[in-house]
């Protein structure tokens, strides 16, 4: 199941959200964090994500099997008055032992249905090049719009190069938060 997941509920989950990031992480995922990443540090960070999920300044969707976190992606609504039609993804998280399922286009979908909900068209979002995840946007029908060589280091420490991509989810109107 892919839920919204409210602040409250996320900040009593915050464990099992520390947990999904520190096993991505774990697994060679570059999603802005270095190999021993603590369970601490996983809560801080997610922490630092209640206010604006509360304010609704963004969206944590999360995918659930038996009561327990599978999968996360944020949806970061553009707060700029000239950009209310943009969002930007981001913590596309798939547990290590949930790869490979199909989870990963099923919460891609559930951010790009809950963008155009919200009344989001045009869609962000940046990857480590060569990854599960440029392969996974590609198939999804995202466009790669550029790259960045030894733009950030992935989680064993090398600098790799960052893929941008966007996709359009219809006409652009103003949107709403």
């Amino acid at each position: 199941m892919i839920r919204a997941l409210p602040a409250a509920e996320a900040e009593a989950r915050l464990p099992e959200l520390a947990a999904l990031l520190v096993d991505a992480v774990a697994h060679g995922a570059s999603v802005n964090f270095m190999a021993g990443l603590t369970a601490a540090e996983g809560e801080r960070f997610w922490r630092g994500q209640l206010p604006g999920l509360a304010a609704g300044e963004r969206r944590l969707l999360v995918a659930e099997a038996e009561g327990r976190l599978r999968g996360t992606v944020v949806l970061s609504f553009a707060l700029q008055p000239n950009a209310p039609h943009r969002a930007e993804i981001g913590k596309m998280l798939v547990h290590s032992g949930a790869r490979r399922q199909g989870l990963g286009r099923r919460l891609l979908q559930a951010a790009e249905d809950a963008a155009l909900e919200a009344g989001r068209s045009l869609l962000l979002l940046d990857t480590e090049a060569g990854s599960a995840g440029e392969a996974l946007y590609r198939r999804c029908g995202w466009t790669a719009f550029g790259t960045l060589p030894d733009h950030a280091f992935t989680p064993d420490g090398r600098l790799a190069a960052t893929i941008y991509f966007w996709k359009s989810l219809g006409p652009h109107r103003r949107g709403t938060r």
